[in-house]
């Protein structure tokens, strides 16, 4: 069985690596299993060098198809024709994609259109909000996959109520969450801890990406003060990408206690994050990592993608109106946050859930 690995972003590299590590183990158990990891070249990130797969333990990808920049559509269709060659080139039994980014979408219809079989992993997650293009994503990979590897109860309804076969829906779980619990033994402490005297449980991590939070330059600015006001003068940690710093200088924001940072690798991040006190964030998937490592969560979006995060988990969804940042914040420091718990399945077995069934399909339709 040949499976092609897709993977666009820095993100999907860490829902992938314990997938492959899975079909490794099966190798050595001498199944007749293979994989070759396609990496779109979507999003170009300087951290990712040959320390990041060597942190995750996976091999440099197979073929780097390098369709980053452009506009959504031009870097839809420059994902399609490069990953099209690549498939007729490479044949395969299967396209294996992973979360929403736009490669999860553009390699989904082309596998589907050369007559390959898709799994999506993390399929069934919704938002409810079509501004966001990861939820157009999602729905346009759901609409054309033939398997569907979950990590919650709730992606399952989702899919159910979408027409989607149960049999069809494998729940899995998470694995992001294998990747943590593989590395979290090695998180590495940044230089930042010692430069900046961090004690644990007494500074905040903020991370904001999303352009309705930083591109609004004042929206921006309210969110921040607000945040700083009331922090009780914690140090404020916010690797933060240079575009958004830019937009800070030109705010003139600067507080004693808010430090701008570039972005920390993989181990460096969740180091901190594991001893903060508390994370703000308009990212899902920290969401998903703070609430197994119990550590109190804020997140400034309208809706999330990851219910099971707020229902069971560590976060809170505070919207994006600033008014709303103090009464979370004075829950936080009074010690009333709630202890949350570890949804379902999120135990780092995971990718071997996955690399059974997909052996037990392929052998189905071999016969």
């Amino acid at each position: 069985m040949n499976i092609t690995i897709i993977a666009g972003a820095r993100p999907n590299f860490m829902k992938i690596a314990p997938i492959i590590h899975a079909i490794q183990q099966k190798r050595s158990l001498k199944f007749d299993i293979d994989f070759r990891l396609i990496h779109t070249g979507q999003h170009y990130d300087k951290k990712m060098s040959g320390d990041f797969f060597e942190q995750l333990e996976i091999p440099d990808p197979h073929s780097n198809l390098e369709a980053g920049g452009g506009s959504q559509a031009e870097q839809t269709a420059a994902i399609m024709v490069r990953f099209e060659k690549e498939l007729i080139e490479n044949p395969t039994d299967l396209v294996l994609v992973v979360g929403d980014v736009t490669s999860t979408m553009a390699c989904a219809i082309v596998a589907q259109k050369l007559h390959v079989k898709v799994a999506h992993v993390e399929a069934g997650i919704r938002s409810g909000d079509w501004s966001m293009p990861e939820e157009i994503n999602r729905l346009v990979t759901d609409s054309i996959t033939n398997y569907f590897f979950t990590t919650s109860d709730v992606a399952n309804i989702n899919l159910l109520n979408s027409g989607v076969e149960s049999e069809r829906i494998f729940f899995v779980g998470n694995t992001m969450i294998d990747t943590l619990l593989k590395n979290r033994p090695k998180f590495n402490k940044p230089e930042i801890w010692d430069e900046l005297n961090l004690m644990e449980k007494n500074y905040i991590i903020m991370t904001l990406h999303r352009p309705a939070n930083v591109d609004e330059e004042y929206k921006l600015k309210n969110l921040i003060e607000e945040i700083i006001k009331n922090t009780h003068g914690l140090p404020l940690v916010f690797p933060v990408h240079p575009r958004t710093a830019k937009i800070l200088e030109g705010l003139g924001i600067a507080f004693d206690n808010m430090h701008l940072i570039e972005p920390l690798g993989y181990l460096e991040f969740n180091y901190l994050v594991e001893r903060a006190k508390a994370v703000v964030t308009d990212s899902g998937g920290i969401t998903e990592e703070t609430t197994v490592m119990a550590v109190p969560c804020m997140t400034l979006r309208d809706n999330t993608e990851r219910p099971e995060t707020i229902t069971i988990g560590t976060n809170e969804l505070l919207g994006t109106d600033p008014n709303a940042i103090a009464p979370a914040m004075e829950k936080l420091f009074a010690g009333d946050w709630k202890k949350g718990a570890i949804p379902e399945l999120w135990d780092g077995k995971t990718a071997e859930r996955i690399v059974d069934e997909l052996v037990k399909l392929y052998r189905i339709n071999k016969k």
